[in-house]
């Protein structure tokens, strides 16, 4: 099964707009679903190692 990124990041961030309280936990929730949101994007928009191919030295001609 496959992670639906854009889908997690949406719920992640309504959850961040319900968590507008002043209060300690609520400023301590947000921080964390900040580091949350920003590991999903992370793994949203990764790609994959390249292959680099090394190219044959070029000859010197003087």
């Amino acid at each position: 099964m496959k992670s639906d990124f854009a889908a997690a990041h949406l719920h992640l961030d309504r959850a961040c707009h319900y968590l507008r309280g002043d209060d300690e936990t609520s400023r301590t929730a947000l921080v964390a679903l900040d580091l949350v949101i920003e590991a999903v994007a992370t793994a949203q928009y990764a790609r994959p190692e390249a292959e680099v191919v090394p190219f044959p030295a070029a000859s010197k001609r003087a």
